[in-house]
């Protein structure tokens, strides 16, 4: 019977074209995979959580695959190890639920991004942070990263070439701080990155740190919603993937909002009754759908079996109104006849 195994993995990205398979060059899944399938005498195809750039680096990436052998989930590691080469490791290896997958998850992902802010390059530094020989400010940067601290639609800071169906995303933390001598560290903890967006977070807070701008155009940056406007996209190799920390229980309420929206995602009867409420406290119209469409989907993903909308007493529903993959309707009955201005989001087949 097959087992899932989760793997957590570290590597030195500088010699490899990026976490997933491309035909221009050695990856880290392709190499896991080889060393994989070789311990195991079976084809093993692993799953990432993260698939980071050409070049970048990683503590704490996640990784599954599926064995039929019967080697002890906790010692493939260090078989494993013996098999890869020196710039990768694997760290942990443990079994897993048959179902579980590394992208599935609600997650807490730590990005650190490293600057050697000095007049002349470290050689020995040279393959884990970029080299910038104009004076930053620090103050200065960490004014700019306290505007992209919480719930935003960060398409300015994410690569035109993205799939992402949404661009929403929230940051816990954007901090600033010099490690040591000439060695400033920015720091990134959230629930979810796009593309390139670290990188671009960091070219942007490098220029404010130059005094190219004031730090209060992160701000303007982040409303434009122009990758235009913000800073070009550091280097890959000054970033690292910190390490990923996975939900162990659903939260039973969640919160989020900014000067454009707020809401809250009522979990409370997720484990009894399958039931899940999003209240819509405000919300600017030209938000509204993409609001309601992306957290009935998170509550969907988080279990949930019906989903309940309520709007803004000011912003009556429309039975059949489509907010992205869901359409709404009014329940056709409630256990206490009070409707309280709810509605029922169900996936819209057509």
């Amino acid at each position: 019977m097959a087992r899932r195994v989760r793997l957590i993995v570290a590597y030195d990205g500088t010699n490899y074209k990026g976490w997933q398979l491309q035909a221009n060059g050695v990856t880290i899944e392709e190499v896991l995979n080889k060393a994989l399938s070789e311990l195991l005498k079976e084809t093993v195809c692993v799953l990432g959580a993260s698939r980071t750039d050409s070049g970048v680096h990683a503590l704490g990436n996640v990784a599954v695959f599926d064995t039929e052998s019967r080697i002890p989930a906790e010692k493939i590691c260090l078989a494993v190890n013996q098999r890869l080469p020196e710039d990768i490791r694997v760290l942990r290896s443990e079994e897993v639920p048959a179902g579980w997958h590394p992208r599935k998850q609600n997650c807490m992902k730590t990005y650190e991004y490293r600057i050697q802010n000095c007049r002349i390059e470290v050689p020995t530094k040279r393959l884990y942070s970029f080299f910038c020989y104009y004076p930053l400010d620090i103050e200065k940067m960490k004014a700019a990263a306290a505007y992209l601290v919480g719930e935003h639609d960060f398409v300015s800071f994410c690569s035109s070439g993205h799939q992402a169906e949404e661009t929403v995303r929230t940051l816990y933390e954007v901090s600033v701080e010099e490690r040591e001598e000439n060695q400033i560290c920015i720091r990134l903890r959230g629930s979810g990155f796009l593309y390139n967006m670290v990188r671009i977070i960091a070219g942007t807070l490098m220029q404010a740190g130059i005094g190219m701008y004031p730090p209060e155009h992160v701000k303007e940056i982040l409303e434009a919603r122009d990758r235009r406007l913000a800073g070009q996209t550091a280097p890959a190799k000054g970033l690292t993937l910190i390490g990923i920390e996975y939900e162990k229980e659903q939260k039973k309420e969640i919160r989020g909002g900014n000067e454009h929206w707020a809401y809250t995602l009522d979990q409370r009867e997720l484990s009894g009754k399958g039931r899940s409420v999003l209240t819509v406290e405000f919300c600017e119209e030209a938000e509204l759908f993409r609001l309601v469409g992306r957290m009935v989907h998170q509550a969907y993903r988080n279990g949930a079996k019906e989903v309940y909308v309520r709007f803004p007493k000011e912003r009556p529903g429309t039975d059949g109104e489509r907010f992205g993959h869901y359409r709404i309707r009014r329940p056709r009955e409630r256990e206490d006849g009070v409707w309280e201005n709810l509605w029922l989001a169900e996936f819209a087949r057509n």
